[in-house]
């Protein structure tokens, strides 16, 4: 795109400066997002609105969890006052997360630093206590493991979250949702939508947005009342709801309940609900230090055998070794 076919805007007499901290194993299309929109609303203006720099420990050089590696530009140093600090995390968050990194997190934000998320970096401020009393997001495949470790946060499934001086994203293409928005509160809604337009990006998504598709076009049917009772079951896990009781608020007898499920899901309800009982499970088990035990009066069952039992003829696998496999995994 040649630069006679974009807007021109004045731009501020200070540019806004972000520091971008990766963490290995970051998720490239999270942070790309971001950058390119902040690059992008600079080909708008007659100056620099946006400068950035790429920090992470050690100063040298950062590994994306897509092979990519990047080179730094500075270590973890003492920030200016008016920086925007966005870490950038994925996969294996936890074991990326160093003491350093928190303390170096901590030491900012008592400073006054503005300080976000993207992708699983919710998780990164959590530890650091940054977001204690506050909203925040994380991606959706983080959402159960970060609710049971983090009750004093008020997680939300919004596509992205701004509460006071802390920003947090789902992931995805949701830190362009966020880039857009800090835009449009810099320079106005104009540039926002002008830096939209050149990523082909359709819809801007707002803070009441949530980040999953909707039932329906995640199963692929659409029928009201099997939505409507896959929702009650997502969010009853810990304490499940017998397919009588589900049956009879959606106004149907368990009998036709049975018959729904088998026609659309070829499945019987109560395999449907042990199944979102058991992913919810892996994902506690791969994503938290959580025992075993405690994993399974999370998902809703009484016992430890019949967890184990269930899990094994789902995945083929015990809960034991699939911890054991993950803590293997994390540690080469």
């Amino acid at each position: 795109m040649s630069r006679a076919n974009t807007t021109a805007f004045e731009a501020p007499e200070k540019p806004r400066r972000f520091v971008f901290v990766l963490l290995n194993d970051f998720t490239l299309l999270s942070f790309a997002g971001a950058l390119d929109a902040l690059r992008i609303a600079n080909r708008n203006f007659g100056g620099e609105g946006y400068e950035w720099v790429l920090c992470g420990e050690g100063g040298e050089s950062v590994t994306s969890s897509a092979g990519p590696e990047f080179k730094l530009d500075m270590d973890l140093e003492e920030l200016k006052r008016d920086d925007t600090v966005l870490i950038c995390s994925g996969v294996n968050v936890q074991s990326n997360t160093t003491k350093r990194m928190l303390n170096w997190l901590r030491r900012e934000a008592r400073r006054g630093v503005a300080i976000g998320g993207l992708c699983t970096a919710a998780h990164v401020m959590a530890r650091a206590g940054l977001l204690d009393g506050k909203r925040a997001t994380i991606h959706w495949e983080n959402h159960d493991s970060f609710a049971e470790e983090f009750d004093e946060v008020e997680l939300t499934k919004s596509v992205f979250v701004v509460d006071g001086n802390r920003m947090t994203t789902a992931g995805g293409t949701s830190s362009i949702d966020l880039m857009l928005k800090l835009i449009a509160d810099d320079h106005g809604e104009e540039v926002a939508n002008v830096v939209a337009d050149q990523q082909i990006y359709t819809t801007i998504r707002t803070d009441q947005d949530t980040q999953r598709l909707s039932v329906p076009t995640r199963i692929g049917v659409r029928h009201p009342k099997l939505s409507a009772v896959i929702q009650m079951m997502e969010a009853n896990i810990e304490e499940p709801v017998s397919p009588s009781i589900l049956a009879k608020d959606v106004g149907m007898s368990t009998r036709q309940l049975e018959r729904l499920f088998r026609r659309y899901l070829n499945r019987s309800p109560k395999r449907y609900y042990m199944e979102l009982r058991l992913q919810k499970a892996r994902n506690l088990l791969m994503q938290t230090d959580m025992s075993v035990i405690n994993v399974a009066l999370a998902c809703g069952f009484a016992s430890p055998s019949h967890f184990s039992k269930c899990y094994r003829a789902h995945y083929n696998t015990t809960p034991y070794r699939e911890r054991g496999s993950q803590a293997t995994r994390l540690s080469v």
